[in-house]
Order: C-alpha cells, then sequence, then structure tokens
C-alpha cells in the first residue's frame, strides 16, 4: 500500500470539512456585517459549554468538538526550518514560474504572514498591470478610510419648490429597486419609497414632482475603457449596478442613464404607495441644509468589500474608490480616488513606489502594482493589529468552491479548498494574489502577476499550478 503524506491527509480532510462548511454557509443568508450569518453565529456559539437541560436534573455537559482539520496559525517556525521550507518553495516554484504559457513577464512574491518573512521572490518589485488583483488595494484603502462598519446613505430631501422632493445618490453600489434583492442586504429603494410616502402623507401631500441629485461623484462616469458590459456608467445614483435583469454579477448591457433610471424606478414605488408623481424625474440638486424625509442604508463596507472580491464586481469596486476619495478630502471621481488610494496605502506602511491606482476595478491598464505590494497587503490583512482589514481575507475567493475560483483547482485538485485568491484577467495579462494555509499550519499570502500572454486559458492553468505548489509545498 502506498505511503500517503501527512498534508494529502490534512488537505483531503480541510476539502471535506469545507464542502460541508460552504453548503451551510450558503444556506445561510446574504452577507450581514461582512460575515456570513453562519460565520457569526459559529463563533458566537463557542463561547457556550452545552445544550439547554432538558430535565434529570444533571448539570449539561460540554458537546464532544472534533479534533481540528489544520494545526493552528502559530508565530512562525524556528530559523533553520523556515529556510529549509523556503528552499523547498522555491524548488517547486521556479519550474513552474518559467511555463512559457505565462507569458514573457512573470514575477512572484511569497510571505509567510505571521513573521513577515519572504520566503520567495522573483521580481517582487516590479510594477506590473495587475488586472482585478488591484481589487485588493481597492479593498485595503476602503477598510482603511472608513472602516468595515461604514454604511452609505440614499435620502429623500424637500425640494426647493412646494411639492417637489428629491432623491439623493450617497454612491451606494448596492442600492436596489426590487423587492427582494437577489444579492442580499443593502440599500433599498422599495423601503425609500414606503418611508417617504409616510412622510408625505403625514405631511396632507398626496401629489409631487420628483428631482434626483448624483452630484456627489466628479469628472467622467465613462470608465476609459468606453460602453462595456462588464462596468456601468460610475455614478453616485444607481440602482441595481445599471442591470436590466436578475443578475448581479457578470458581463451584461447596462442602462444608458443609470441615475434617471433609479429616479424613474424610485417614483413607480411611490406611486405604488399612494403618491402621485407628476412629470419625468429631472436632475437637479438639492438645497444644502434641506429637510429629510427618508433616508436607507448599504450593505456595510465590509460586506460591500467580500462581494466585490468574491465577485470580481467592477461597479462596487469603483463606488469604494470614490468612497476612499471622499474620505479622504479628495474629488469623488477616477483622479481623486487615485491619490486617495495610494495615500491610504502608504499610511497603512506598504511600499507604493512604482505603482499607480488608475482605477479602483483593473480594468485599466495603466494600473500598475507589484506582487510585493499585493502580499505586503494581505499580511496586513493578517495582521491582528489591523483588524478593520479582515474582510481583505475573507472575501477572497475560494478555490473550487465559490466566486471566480470557483471552476479553478477545483474537483480532484489536492489545493481544492485551500487556496483563497483573487483573480485578474485583461487579453495578454494573468495573474492571481490570496492566501493558503500550507501544510506545516503557516498563513501564507502569495502574488504571482503576468504578461504578454497569447492563451489566457493556459496562463491561468499556469498560475493554478503555481498556487497549488504554495499549498502543498512542505
Amino acid at each position: 500500500m502506498p505511503l500517503v503524506k501527512t498534508w494529502q491527509l490534512i488537505a483531503g480532510s480541510a476539502v471535506s470539512g469545507l464542502a460541508l462548511s460552504v453548503a451551510v454557509v450558503a444556506a445561510a443568508g446574504p452577507w450581514d456585517s461582512g460575515q456570513r450569518k453562519a460565520e457569526r453565529d459559529r463563533v458566537a456559539s463557542w463561547g457556550r459549554t452545552g445544550g439547554a437541560d432538558h430535565g434529570g436534573g444533571a448539570v449539561p455537559q460540554a458537546a464532544p468538538s472534533a479534533p481540528g482539520v489544520l494545526g493552528a496559525i502559530g508565530p512562525g517556525v524556528p530559523r533553520g526550518q523556515a529556510a529549509a521550507a523556503s528552499d523547498g518553495l522555491a524548488a517547486a516554484l521556479k519550474p513552474l514560474l518559467a511555463d512559457p504559457a505565462l507569458g514573457t513577464v512573470r514575477t512572484a512574491c511569497v510571505v509567510d504572514t505571521a513573521t513577515g518573512q519572504v520566503l520567495y521572490e522573483s521580481g517582487a518589485g516590479d510594477a506590473m498591470t495587475p488586472a482585478s488583483t488591484v481589487k485588493i488595494a481597492t479593498a485595503a484603502a476602503a477598510l482603511a478610510a472608513l472602516g468595515p462598519e461604514h454604511r452609505i446613505k440614499t435620502t429623500v430631501v424637500a425640494g426647493a419648490g412646494p411639492g417637489q422632493v428629491v432623491l439623493v445618490g450617497g454612491g451606494d453600489p448596492s442600492l436596489t429597486a426590487k423587492k427582494k434583492s437577489p444579492a442580499g442586504s443593502g440599500g433599498s429603494l422599495v423601503a425609500l419609497a414606503a418611508d417617504t410616502a409616510q412622510a408625505l402623507k403625514a405631511a396632507g401631500t398626496a401629489s409631487v414632482t420628483l428631482a434626483y441629485d448624483d452630484s456627489l461623484y466628479t469628472g467622467p462616469a465613462r470608465h476609459p475603457i468606453g460602453a462595456n458590459p462588464n462596468i456601468a456608467l460610475v455614478t453616485a445614483l444607481t440602482a441595481d449596478e445599471g442591470r436590466p435583469d436578475d443578475s448581479t454579477s457578470g458581463p451584461v448591457e447596462r442602462t444608458e442613464d443609470p441615475s434617471k433610471a433609479a429616479a424613474r424606478a424610485f417614483a413607480d414605488l411611490l406611486a405604488e404607495r399612494g403618491v402621485k408623481v407628476t412629470g419625468e424625474p429631472v436632475r437637479a440638486k438639492a438645497a444644502a441644509g434641506a429637510q429629510t424625509l427618508a433616508s436607507t442604508l448599504s450593505t456595510p463596507l465590509a460586506g460591500l468589500v467580500e462581494r466585490m472580491l468574491t465577485n470580481s464586481d467592477n461597479d462596487i469596486a469603483e463606488a469604494l474608490a470614490r468612497q476612499t476619495a471622499l474620505a479622504s478630502g479628495q474629488p469623488a471621481g477616477f483622479e481623486g480616488a487615485e491619490k486617495a488610494v495610494a495615500a491610504r496605502l502608504a499610511a497603512l506602511g506598504v511600499d507604493v513606489a512604482g505603482s499607480r491606482f488608475a482605477d479602483g476595478s483593473g480594468l485599466n491598464r495603466a494600473d500598475k502594482v507589484s506582487a510585493g505590494l499585493l502580499t505586503g497587503l494581505l499580511t496586513k490583512a493578517a495582521d491582528p493589529a489591523h483588524p478593520e482589514l479582515r474582510p481583505v481575507l475573507t472575501g477572497l475567493p475560494v478555490a473550487g468552491f465559490s466566486g471566480t475560483l470557483r471552476t479553478r483547482n477545483a474537483g480532484s485538485s489536492p489545493a481544492a479548498g485551500l487556496i483563497r485568491a483573487k483573480t485578474g484577467t485583461l487579453t495578454g495579462v494573468n495573474s492571481l494574489a490570496g492566501t493558503v494555509v500550507d501544510p506545516s499550519g503557516r498563513l501564507l499570502a502569495f502574488a504571482f502577476l503576468t504578461a504578454n500572454s497569447t492563451d489566457g486559458a493556459a496562463a491561468e492553468k499556469g498560475l493554478d499550478k503555481l498556487a497549488a505548489a504554495v499549498a502543498g509545498a512542505a
């Protein structure tokens, strides 16, 4: 009978356990304050010592616990063992990094998050076009600027003229006009209309004209790549990401004017609640200090970050970049967001030299980051001193199970369920950055950035092999 390595047993057990946990999480419902409800309940249960006493007078006993699948993540390993592990990692990664399918330029960095020790690097400081892995930077900057519990407000205020109300956009990317949002909790135009109608009726108003204010953002609303099914116009007032169907992620043609579409949907919702809206909604700026009639709040920022990373949501990414700009005193456009993101990351203590954050989503090829920057941010997110950054890790897709990694390192791959990583894909550009717990129990951060590939599918397979090698290297 062939010998089975300890790490193989660990990997197999982890995958089995994760398959069950993913099913439980999926059934638990929408994102809730940056954690799935199932995760929150599980954490709460750790403080309990047993079940309810159903009679007999006996003191309830603690339920038995299964042994841990992976060892606790500790402070690192002794220097000699770490050096040997680093040598083994290099031996595993070098031939894989030489795969021609990865293109003509490949950079890499692997870091032990507990110690900050670089275990492997190749061009780790070279600035590369990161594609969607730049969303890790967008997420970290937004969380640092606003905190994970921050919510974005959409309001309705009294207008300048009699009988006018103004719908004021705050830039909430979770805002929905649907009675039951397919994307989970978030700002609701339905609830906002109900509260507005109640306030109007209480004031004896049964008919209004509607204006809408989307002036919070500045500069071009169109992304530099032009009209594209991967992103809507970036406005401060958009419902359901400008999607005309029930989709919540992926490419789809968007509405031509998201702000006006949201206002029209709000007008219809008011009408359903007995408030007549005369005429078409018009764009107008709300007066400073105008009376607030009603408001609705977004999903907490932690949940927005998680949804953005899991689904590689470009609309959320651009919204979070602008929220970072607003929190930093910068204009809420592409240029202001670029300055704000760079400043927030520098304040975290990561080296942003040579970096550029031309957008929040990674659709812009002018974006430049290094593998070292990405692993530095992932390491910060794992640091107990920065709990506000934790959603950067919890939002990463799980290989073989969720989001953009659902079909990668899936099935019988020994790395299925062990890798959590953000993907990045543009024509000729492929990247992967995330975390993995290695067989010795270390939480490792990794980043692989490549350029000039001619076969995107083959490049993705090459990246998956690299990530799997990090997961399996002893």
